[in-house]
């Protein structure tokens, strides 16, 4: 039995291992979990409670994209029902498109108030390709973790995460295979 799952074990590790290489991050930050809802679910609530315990404030804000998939907005609206958050939807262009701009505004105003930010990097329903490198890097800049939702676009468009300075990416493999 403990020969079993060592073998499990092994395939589990390679498959983490094989993962991080394909996108350029550490074998560590690769965390399994049953699909891309709970994954959002985590990522999302996870980010919010670590970041109010350093901020120290009582409502601290998430700020994300008006037109998240539910797999991101039902978390957010659970945190505001239970927790107190509060939440900054960030508009979109008629292409439905992010504006880093608006982001960097807001964050230079609030960073010392934000929980995190969350834009999805592919929209599942228009297709619009959201500019997360640079809202990434303004996150990182105020010391903001940002976390994408990238389930769409993980086998459509090249995900480095060694260029990206996310805290948190989440992807599916039923998307891929």
């Amino acid at each position: 039995l403990q020969a079993a799952g060592r073998a499990a074990r092994r395939i589990v590790e390679e498959a983490r291992e094989s993962i991080a290489d394909d996108l350029r991050t550490r074998p560590s930050a690769v965390v399994f979990t049953s699909g891309g809802t709970e994954a959002d679910n985590l990522a999302v609530k996870g980010l919010y409670w670590a970041r109010r315990r350093r901020l120290g404030v009582g409502n601290p804000v998430v700020v994300a994209s008006a037109i998240e998939h539910h797999a991101v907005l039902d978390p957010v609206e659970w945190l505001i029902k239970h927790e107190s958050a509060e939440a900054v939807w960030v508009g979109v262009d008629a292409a439905g498109r992010v504006d880093p701009e608006e982001v960097g505004a807001f964050l230079a105003a609030h960073a010392d108030r934000t929980a995190l930010v969350t834009v999805m990097w592919a929209n599942n329903e228009v297709g619009t390709i959201q500019p997360v490198g640079e809202i990434a890097t303004l996150c990182n800049e105020y010391g903001v973790p940002f976390h994408t939702d990238a389930v769409q676009a993980l086998g459509h468009v090249r995900v480095d995460l060694a260029e990206i300075p996310a805290t948190a990416v989440t992807i599916s493999g039923h998307k891929i295979g």
